[in-house]
């Protein structure tokens, strides 16, 4: 299983959870409501989990509302993502390595 950092990027225009898989940046607008951008996060981390088990661990310094909000969030997209393994797993869709 691969562990990945999770932070947060705050700006005056809102904060995003930025998700690193190797050199590629997911990044989950947490101030906007946008679906389609979620489903497409989410659409490149089942691609990244058919090749392996992907765990995120949030790194951030500031203990505030979008912390708590992103440190429950990634604790659900873990579990998430290794059910989705297992189901993945069961039914021969990972990729040979």
């Amino acid at each position: 299983m691969a562990t990945h950092n999770a932070t947060i990027e705050r700006k005056e225009t809102g904060a995003t959870l930025k998700l690193a898989i190797g050199s590629e940046e997911l990044n989950i607008v947490l101030t906007d409501d946008n679906p389609n951008e979620v489903k497409s996060v989410f659409n490149k981390l089942l691609i990244h989990l058919k090749n392996d088990e992907i765990d995120f661990n949030l790194t951030d310094d500031k203990e505030d509302l979008y912390f708590h909000i992103c440190k429950e969030y990634i604790t659900q997209l873990n579990a998430e993502l290794k059910s989705t393994f297992i189901e993945l797993n069961d039914n021969g869709l990972l990729n040979d390595l």
